[in-house]
């Protein structure tokens, strides 16, 4: 029994190697879009807003000339000479800028259906004169995370779902449309023996590139981990075999990759985009938050986060956890019941 899971497993990983797009693939695609995103949102001075300013960047009237002086001061915006205000407004109206102005003409344009356009215009008009406030200003305390280091789990946290899915539910899909499964039907080697080589396989690969992609990020970027290696491994773990044993119920009974492929799809885009993976959810509607919490790796991503940005412990992500084995259980219940070997 051993042997052969074993014999299953050094096979499957041997496959996996050989191909080396694929190896390729799964380190250095989280990579390029952790130094892509470090290039773009690393920079404090990175640029949230852009203005238009036709003409002349000076006015004959000082209550404008003072007005844009002071709104040249706001952090995060850029702002792009125009000899044309024709072509200003056209931009504009692309939303490739977010505010026109014409210091010549005294006069700005903005658009109706930009959210940074009405931020942009806002803030232009409150630069006219300097506001004040009766509230004190405080910093806040201890330290904040940056962005790219929020955005760090998640991104190992989408390559982990891509490569458990596609890598478990895909190639078993394939198994069985060549034939491969229905050659293994006619030997000693039941299901449960097929699976477990092909969860410990991708389970053995996942943890492996993860590692290569987290040390290499670390040693690039200095991220730091507040909380326990050991605890943030656990999670890991955990959230890779929840999701390959999601991989198995899709591929327990699909005969078609281009099926397969679909529900695979199906799956994963929702995940990668209510999962906080690329942005917070805070301020969406409670139905959407709730949607959220029944996919794996939203739970995986959390749990990471505040391990490694919060120093959480046990403890702290217990729910995290509890909820990864209970989906782990039941979907490999389920893979396991409607798995079978050959084509219908």
């Amino acid at each position: 029994m051993i042997k052969r899971i074993l014999i299953l497993f050094k096979a499957r990983n041997l496959e996996f190697m050989r191909d080396r797009s694929a190896v390729a693939w799964n380190i250095l695609f989280p990579l390029l879009i952790i130094i892509g995103f470090s290039l773009v949102f690393g920079d404090e001075s990175q640029i949230q807003y852009k203005v238009g300013v036709v003409g002349p960047n000076v006015s004959a009237d000082p209550v404008v000339q003072t007005q844009l002086n002071n709104f040249r001061e706001t952090k995060y915006f850029d702002f792009l000479p125009f000899d044309s205000e024709k072509l200003a407004l056209n931009k504009l109206m692309h939303h490739r800028i977010d505010l026109v102005i014409n210091p010549e003409k005294r006069m700005y344009w903005s658009s109706m259906t930009s959210p940074k356009g009405y931020i942009a215009e806002r803030l232009f008009i409150s630069s006219s004169a300097k506001p004040k406030t009766s509230l004190a200003k405080e910093t806040i305390a201890g330290r904040e995370i940056p962005y790219i280091e929020w955005l760090f789990p998640g991104i190992l946290g989408m390559n982990m779902m891509f490569s458990a899915l596609f890598g478990v539910g895909y190639v078993v899909v394939t198994y069985r449309k060549v034939g491969v499964l229905k050659r293994m039907s006619v030997t000693p080697l039941r299901p449960w023996e097929f699976l477990t080589a092909q969860i410990l396989s991708r389970m053995f690969l996942l943890i492996l590139t993860t590692g290569i992609v987290f040390i290499g990020c670390k040693l690039l970027y200095g991220f730091q981990v507040r909380g326990s290696y050991l605890l943030l491994l656990l999670v890991f773990c955990l959230g890779g075999f929840s999701m390959i044993s999601l991989s198995l119920v899709v591929a327990s009974r699909s005969s078609s990759e281009e099926f397969a492929s679909g529900i695979l799809n199906l799956i994963t885009w929702p995940m990668m985009f209510l999962s906080e993976v690329w942005f917070s959810l805070e301020g969406a509607g409670p139905w959407v938050k709730k949607i959220s919490r029944l996919f794996p790796l939203t739970q995986m991503v959390e749990a990471t986060r505040e391990v490694m940005n919060d120093g959480a412990g046990l403890g702290d992500i217990q729910s995290h956890i509890i909820i990864l084995i209970f989906m782990s259980l039941i979907f490999l219940a389920a893979g396991s019941i409607l798995f079978k070997w050959h084509k219908r």
